[in-house]
């Protein structure tokens, strides 16, 4: 399998990103309650905090540092 990579920037540090997607349904972040959010692929894309809900039941607490 191939991996494409992406960098990201916040605050003037760049961070290399795999671009790969999870099967992701939905997304809920502390910022929006229990709202379901478009998902974002993986939790290097998604913000810290946010928890990633996938299609088999489980979910991923995305606690970036």
């Amino acid at each position: 399998m191939d991996w494409i990579g992406m960098l990201l920037e916040a605050g003037g540090v760049a961070k290399a990103c795999y671009l790969y997607c999870l099967q992701v349904d939905y997304m809920t972040c502390p910022s929006s309650g229990e709202e379901k959010l478009e998902p974002k692929c993986n939790c290097c894309l998604a913000p810290k905090g946010c928890t990633l809900h996938l299609s088999g039941g489980s979910s991923m607490l995305c606690s970036k540092t």
